[in-house]
């Protein structure tokens, strides 16, 4: 009788210690896995939303905040596992000069819903700011002082024009 239960108690344990680490496991891995497929679904969407009329009237690079969403949405529920819950938070875009920052929670296999749908236990949290740098045809800083010396220039009217209209 003994024997039987130092048995069943061995068993017993081994099963407790392969859940923990198969809980352990996808916690960890899971946090990698958003962590590279934020940051690059980021850097993509960055780039798709480039507004390069912008660039070449003025010599900035700027991004469109709507189409930068609307890019960064397709292409992350292109590439995100259909068994795990995101939920995505966009907490600063600037279009001049181009920076965002991003938020994505997502759950595990340790997550839990209460009565009310509240949820609970091990989500994963992961957030990325990106900052687009580029190497300017240009000195942006010098070329506005020479246009402050001559503000009838024609291309500094149309660059705050340009400018104008986008806010």
């Amino acid at each position: 009788m003994n024997k039987a239960m130092l048995t069943i108690g061995i068993i017993l344990l081994s099963v407790i210690s392969l859940l923990l680490i198969n809980i352990i496991t996808n916690y960890s891995t899971g946090s990698e896995l958003d962590y590279y497929l934020l940051k690059e679904t980021t850097d993509a969407a960055m780039e798709d939303a480039i507004d390069y009329v912008y660039y070449r009237t003025c010599g900035l690079y700027r991004i469109d905040k709507e189409k930068f969403v609307e890019s960064f949405v397709y292409r992350f529920a292109n590439s995100v596992d259909a068994t795990r819950t995101y939920k995505i938070g966009f907490y600063d875009i600037n279009e001049v000069p181009p920076k965002v920052s991003v938020k994505v929670n997502s759950d595990t296999v340790f997550t839990f819903k209460d009565k009310n749908g509240n949820r609970s236990g091990g989500d994963i949290s992961t957030s990325y700011d990106a900052i687009l740098e580029a190497t300017y045809r240009s000195d942006p800083v010098t070329e506005e002082a020479l246009r402050n010396n001559n503000p009838n220039q024609k291309g500094y009217n149309q660059c705050r024009a340009l400018s104008e209209t986008m806010k």
